[in-house]
């Protein structure tokens, strides 16, 4: 499977060109169920969680075209900084601040616990979310054969079998899938 550890820098490089529609697209649609669902874990209802990965986005756009990717730094933290800041941000305009033991984001960064919570969901949530994408760009029984052997971790003889293929082309299937995975998202996650 694909080493999914690091934050795309090549996708990190094409969103700082304002041409670059396509990058933007692809990164709004890795990102947006993870921002969501951070903000979810910070208590916010659903409205209020698409609102402030809105405001996130904004800011993305103003800060992204000077950012510049340090590979010793991790762009998923100071992605989770820019969502905290957000969601603080939100909590002092409507004058409330989060109770002893409510759930929220503030102080998650000081837990010693909290950034293996955070690595762990981090990396489930994007994987998640590029599995959905990649599987709308194959043929069903082309994602099928290649999710059955390496995921599953069936035998290309009984993948062929049941799909009704050959084995050469649940092989060929699994390639073809991987190797887009790898290009699309090689050096994902941090």
């Amino acid at each position: 499977m694909v080493p999914m550890h690091t934050t795309s820098v090549s996708l990190l490089e094409r969103l700082r060109l304002p041409q670059e529609e396509k990058a933007w697209e692809r990164f709004v649609e890795l990102y947006t169920p993870l921002l969501i669902y951070w903000a979810r874990n910070a208590g916010l209802q659903t409205q209020d969680a698409v609102d402030l990965v809105q405001d996130v986005f904004v800011t993305l756009l103003q800060k992204l075209p000077e950012f510049r990717y340090d590979q010793s730094k991790s762009f998923r933290s100071w992605l989770r900084t820019i969502v905290m800041n957000k969601w603080r941000d939100g909590q002092r305009k409507v004058q409330r601040r989060p109770a002893a033991g409510e759930k929220g984001l503030s102080g998650v960064a000081d837990k010693s616990g909290a950034d293996a919570f955070w690595e762990r969901e981090y990396r489930e949530q994007l994987f998640r979310r590029a599995l959905e994408i990649m599987k709308a760009e194959f043929e069903p029984a082309t994602w099928q054969a290649c999710w059955a052997v390496v995921v599953e971790g069936r035998s290309s003889r009984d993948v062929a079998k049941e799909l009704g293929m050959t084995e050469n082309a649940v092989y060929l299937a699994k390639f073809r899938v991987m190797r887009k995975l790898r290009r699309e998202f090689e050096d994902m996650l941090d």
